[in-house]
C-alpha cells in the first residue's frame, strides 16, 4: 500500500458537489485516509481571470496498491465522468484530479510526472495540503516538507478557507 496526496479542484457549476462526488469517487478505489479543508481562490492560470471563475481546492491523503499508472488512469476516468473536458489548456472545469505524490516515487513520463510539477508554486496547493499533512515529506526534485515549501512559495494568490466539508467522517481534519 502507498499513501498518495491528490489536489481536487473545480471552478464550473456546483463546485463542491463536484469536489465531494469526486471524493466519493476516489474511496471506490482507494481508502481515503484524510480530507483538508476547502479553499477558495482565484484561477491561477493563463486564462484572464475575468473569465475564469474562482475555484475550490481542496487535497486529499489515500491509501492505495494500485501502481501510479493505475491511480493517474483512474483519476482521469473521474476526470472523465464528471464531464471535464481537456480541449483547451488552463481552461475552466469541472474537476480536476492531481496526483501530488505517490509514496517516495519520482518519475518523469509523458503521461506522469511525480511529484507533480509546479506544486511548489501553487499556494492553492500547497495550503490544503499543509493543513491536511505539514510535514509530508516531497520527494526530488523539491526534497522537502510541505510545511517548509509553503513557507518558500512565492504565489500571493488570496486564498480563503470556507467551513465546508468534502465528507462527514471522524477523518475529516477540523481546524
Amino acid at each position: 500500500m502507498q499513501t498518495a496526496y491528490i489536489g481536487l479542484g473545480s471552478n464550473l457549476g456546483d463546485r463542491l458537489a463536484h469536489l465531494r462526488q469526486a471524493v466519493a469517487r476516489l474511496q471506490r478505489i482507494a481508502a481515503l485516509v484524510r480530507c483538508s479543508p476547502v479553499y477558495e481562490g482565484s484561477a491561477h492560470t493563463l486564462v484572464p481571470n475575468e473569465l475564469s471563475p474562482d475555484f475550490l481546492n481542496a487535497v486529499v491523503e489515500v491509501r492505495t496498491d494500485l501502481s501510479g499508472m493505475d491511480l493517474l488512469e483512474a483519476c482521469q476516468r473521474i476526470e472523465r465522468d464528471g464531464a471535464r473536458h481537456r480541449r483547451v489548456p488552463y481552461a475552466p472545469r469541472t474537476i480536476d484530479l492531481d496526483i501530488l505524490t505517490f509514496g517516495g516515487l519520482t518519475c518523469s513520463t509523458d503521461q506522469l510526472i511525480l511529484p507533480h510539477p509546479r506544486l511548489q508554486d501553487r499556494r492553492f496547493v500547497l495550503q490544503p495540503w499543509y493543513d491536511l499533512a505539514p510535514e509530508t515529506y516531497i520527494p526530488s526534485p523539491i526534497d522537502s516538507t510541505v510545511s517548509a515549501v509553503l513557507a518558500s512559495c512565492r504565489d500571493t494568490a488570496d486564498l480563503v478557507r470556507t467551513t465546508w466539508l468534502l465528507i462527514q467522517k471522524e477523518n475529516e481534519i477540523s481546524l
